[in-house]
């Protein structure tokens, strides 16, 4: 029988018909894992936005870990954490859709100017400019994983001209290495990379520069996949606009310049933060356990133990 930890109950509940395969065990890494657990545990479920990062140095008391599952699509953060020999397994597609629907909305707010409504709207003000529309406008998604997928598919009924890149060309998908000629004809890039050293301000002053006047930068991937200072920079020229749900620094210190640039709107890293998160992260685990108990491969593995 394997033994697995959930961080809450709600998780427990949503697979309790695995119990007479499964042992479950609820531990959210804040309190000591009970000697008589310690042993017998294979398999920790990291919580839906994790918390401290003091919680990680909880992990080696499960002396008999094999395998580490995370909610998010990021893992960057994990791995230096992680005990050796023990594989680490990401969320990737369980944020996709929240994500993707933010992506979207930050596009349709800043193309359609709904914070600058919100602002006449409550000073009484009668506001009618004409502003530019989604349609017709070349929008370039950067990152080919299933956040991309899925911005993509929400994308496609407001008849844009879509371009996708990603790490190496394939039928449909552009390379990065493309990106130099593809940024200026982009009049919204979209970003849904993961952050890795290869990816550590991909979109960087020179990137920037290469945007068309007025472009728009969303970013719902990492924050430090943008150069944030030469994004500021461009902001406050007011050449360019940002729609962020992720920064660098995170949290943004209440005093940081960005929250105050001219046609920014930013969210704090709201992506993957809904309802639909749960029953995700559940199905998941579900199809991850049983893979185990069947004797299979895992899903999602990005470090292998």
């Amino acid at each position: 029988m394997l033994t697995v930890t959930v961080p809450d109950a709600d998780l427990l509940e949503r697979l309790a018909d695995l119990s007479d395969r499964v042992e479950f065990v609820i531990w959210d890494l804040l309190t000591p894992l009970p000697a008589e657990v310690a042993e017998r545990v294979q398999v920790v479920q990291i919580g839906h936005y994790w918390g401290s990062p003091d919680r990680w140095r909880r992990l080696p008391e499960a002396t008999k870990l094999r395998y580490v599952m995370l909610p998010s699509a990021g893992y960057e953060h994990a791995v230096p954490h992680l005990p050796a020999g023990v594989t680490l397994c990401n969320g990737r597609g369980v944020h996709s859709t929240g994500t993707a629907e933010l992506a979207v909305g930050l596009i349709l707010a800043s193309q359609r100017g709904l914070m600058a409504a919100i602002d006449a709207q409550r000073e009484g003000r009668w506001h009618n400019p004409e502003l530019p529309s989604l349609a017709d406008h070349r929008v370039l998604v950067i990152g080919a994983g299933s956040v991309s997928d899925a911005v993509v598919a929400r994308l496609r009924p407001f008849e844009v001209e879509l371009t996708v890149v990603g790490r190496t060309a394939r039928p449909g998908i552009h390379a990065v290495s493309e990106l130099p000629a593809l940024l200026p004809s982009a009049d919204v890039v979209v970003l849904t990379v993961p952050y890795s050293p290869d990816t550590h301000h991909l979109l960087d002053a020179d990137g920037l520069a290469a945007l068309p006047d007025g472009a728009l930068v969303v970013n719902v991937a990492r924050g430090r996949v943008v150069d944030n200072d030469a994004l500021l920079a461009e902001l406050v020229a007011g050449r360019l606009r940002a729609a962020l749900d992720v920064t660098d620094p995170e949290p943004l210190p209440p005093q940081h310049p960005l929250w105050r640039a001219p046609n920014t709107i930013i969210t704090a890293h709201q992506g993957g933060n809904s309802e639909a998160t749960y029953p995700r992260v559940a199905a998941l685990l579900r199809r991850q356990l049983e893979h185990l108990l069947a004797g299979e491969p895992v899903e999602n593995v990005v470090v292998a133990g």
